[in-house]
């Protein structure tokens, strides 16, 4: 945070992913109020998630051909009309559930744009030696956010109404186009490919050709399908299996969000010489041990207390293998590849749904159930880390050796405080 441009981005991302909580738990709250069916509730999913794994690459794409502190104005200013338009239409009594569906699919698919050139960019508001408390920062937003935002939007729809919360969750994304706009970064070595397609199958054959970016891609694979399935699934826990209706649900995933966003300031206060590859490996199996655990005991044993500890260890080690995860691949990708790596690790990272479908339909089998599903996913990310690190045996790359492209102090910026020979020309 000594850092100016980071600083700025860093609070620009604050309004921005706030503006996205409250915008998603108003699309929630408001497909419920029409249809009365949780089944309803799987669509915004669906709709706001499948164009971004989609997209992504297109998106790492954009990021690596185009000026991405220009793209990211444009994404957020397109999601900020969306936001403003479904106010709008909220206001005046004229929404339906085809509206909502429509916009989370549009919102999706701006997101595919937007997020490839978000991790692209802060790179180049500090110095390496600070990146992994760049990311961790970053992290960090998520998790607060999603303990503060949810009782934001739920405060305003119960004092205003849900067209409020829209119209406030419009102006976050507005806050963070400004930033933005103002922003000034140093010019950026960019790809020179002749089109999308051969762009793409650049950046794919890049990531094939590198073990330590294959290694970390199916991590994050695995750990999204399989590893993140609980939040889905959490109303089966908290009204059938430990019985502890609304309210418990909201305390499970709320100390989750709280185990992950200490983490996440832990790691910011981290020197840049961590041991990553200790923290992935550790991070992605006790998450999956984290996660089976929750499964078991709240079925055998049913104390409450014990799932809201499991939960935020699962918080704890759930960030701490995302937050190096991300940390790595940004330390090891070149600049003119860093928007198409990003891309990819974005649809391996937001293939969620995709793993919430797979867990609904395990839950849906009399003889397992929603227990049994979540713990087969848990030992699904035990057993696909041990076994790919069995094969892996150069992990010490996965700390950053033989970094490219990362710009140096002089083209970061200068720190408040630092010597004033390292400030940019």
């Amino acid at each position: 945070m000594r850092y100016p441009a980071y600083r700025a981005f860093w609070l620009g991302s604050v309004a921005s992913i706030s503006g996205f909580q409250i915008l998603r738990f108003g699309q929630f709250w408001l497909i419920y109020e029409i249809t009365g069916s949780p089944l309803s509730l799987g669509y915004i999913g669906l709709a706001n998630g499948i164009p971004a794994i989609i997209l992504n690459l297109a998106g790492g794409v954009a990021a690596d051909k185009v000026d991405q502190r220009r793209l990211i104005v444009v994404t957020q200013l397109v999601i900020a009309a969306l936001a403003f338009l479904l106010a709008t239409i909220t206001l005046i009594g004229s929404v339906e559930v085809w509206h909502l569906i429509a916009i989370a699919l549009l919102s999706g698919a701006v997101e595919a744009f937007d997020q490839p050139a978000r991790r692209s960019i802060f790179p180049h508001l500090v110095e390496r030696k600070d990146m992994m408390s760049a990311v961790a920062m970053n992290s960090s937003i998520w998790p607060g956010t999603r303990i503060a935002a949810p009782a934001v939007a739920g405060f305003i729809i119960a004092q205003a109404d849900t067209a409020t919360s829209f119209y406030v969750a419009g102006a976050g994304f507005v806050a963070m186009a400004v930033v933005l706009y103002a922003l000034r970064i140093p010019p950026i070595r960019r790809s020179t490919g002749r089109n999308a397609a051969s762009d793409i199958k650049e950046g794919l054959q890049f990531i094939r050709g590198n073990s330590s970016f294959m290694f970390l891609m199916g991590l994050t694979f695995f750990h999204s399908f399989f590893g993140t399935t609980y939040i889905m699934l959490m109303p089966i826990f908290a009204v059938d299996v430990l019985e502890v209706g609304a309210d418990g649900q909201g305390l499970l995933l709320g100390v989750g969000a709280v185990g992950s966003l200490v983490t996440a300031l832990w790691l910011a206060s981290r020197p840049g010489d961590a041991p990553r590859a200790w923290l992935i490996m550790v991070g992605c199996v006790m998450s999956g041990v984290s996660l089976a655990a929750f499964a078991l005991t709240s079925e055998y044993v049913g104390s409450f207390a014990l799932a809201m500890v499991l939960m935020v260890v699962l918080g704890v080690f759930t960030t701490g293998f995302t937050t190096s995860t991300q940390t790595s691949l940004q330390m090891m990708v070149p600049d003119e590849f860093r928007g198409r790596v990003m891309g990819f690790y974005g649809m391996t990272f937001n293939i969620r749904p995709l793993g919430a479908v797979q867990a609904s339909a395990l839950a849906s089998i009399g003889v397992l159930g929603a227990p049994f599903a979540l713990a087969i996913g848990g030992a699904a990310v035990v057993g696909y880390t041990v076994v790919s690190a069995a094969f892996k045996r150069d992990l010490g790359s996965l700390d950053g050796a033989g970094v490219q492209g990362v710009v140096s102090a002089s083209a970061a910026g200068t720190p408040e405080g630092a010597p004033s020979e390292s400030r940019p020309a």
